[in-house]
């Protein structure tokens, strides 16, 4: 079943509400700009002034409207890009510039008006926390400067992210420097194709992308 199936579901009223609530968390499956989790705490968070997503069927058609209004815009982002490379590849250019694709890589909120700051800070949450229990990295993955370098960028991102949530999504300057050092650091230290070590880097890095949009995004959002 596809995203507009899911959202006929979660306007059923007919339908129980643990129905609704697993069809609502099935659109999100769909579309999910944020990452699954994250877009799910920004949902929750922007369906005040009850954002009970279970029991609460206003606020299920609230998050519905956001997801769909997002969802809207990025359908019509894709279209025009879609148009603008087959008249590009017409003309002989065949490979896109990186510029044309940023819309498509990495945590974004879809729409021209900035996203809810609150729900950024919700969905940082969300993801801080399980930044936060994510295993460390086994030692037998890197020598013992390897593991005291990971255990600082660790910690670099954890004070960035507490920074962040500390200040409701906006940052001071000194924090958007250190995440950014931090990103550039974990870029290095991620490696093409498989090794061990990627499996703990992404999910760092993962952070890291969205943490860094949410502090961009979020300065000038409500």
């Amino acid at each position: 079943m596809g995203f507009t199936t899911h959202a006929r579901r979660v306007r059923d009223g007919q339908l129980p509400l643990a129905r609704r609530h697993a069809a609502l968390r099935c659109a999100v499956g769909h579309f999910c700009p944020l990452g699954f989790h994250a877009t799910w705490a920004y949902l929750a968070a922007t369906s005040c002034p009850s954002p009970d997503l279970r029991r609460d069927p206003a606020a299920m058609l609230r998050a519905l409207g956001t997801l769909e209004a997002g969802r809207a815009v990025r359908l019509a982002e894709v279209g025009a890009f879609a148009a603008r490379r087959r008249t590009e590849k017409a003309s002989g250019r065949r490979t896109p510039r990186p510029a044309d694709t940023a819309f498509l890589r990495g945590p974004c909120w879809p729409g021209a008006t900035a996203p809810s700051r609150l729900g950024l800070v919700a969905a940082v949450a969300n993801r801080h926390a399980s930044f936060t229990r994510f295993p460390f990295p086994d030692p037998t993955l890197c020598t013992a400067g390897q593991a005291r370098r990971l255990a600082d960028l660790h910690a670099r991102l954890d004070a960035c992210a507490r920074s962040y949530l500390t200040n409701l999504g906006r940052p001071d300057g000194p924090t958007r420097q250190a995440l950014a050092e931090a990103v550039g650091t974990l870029h290095g230290l991620v490696h093409p194709g498989y090794t061990p070590l990627n499996t703990y880097l992404l999910v760092w890095l993962r952070f890291a992308t969205l943490l860094t949009y949410a502090a961009e995004a979020g300065a000038s959002g409500r």
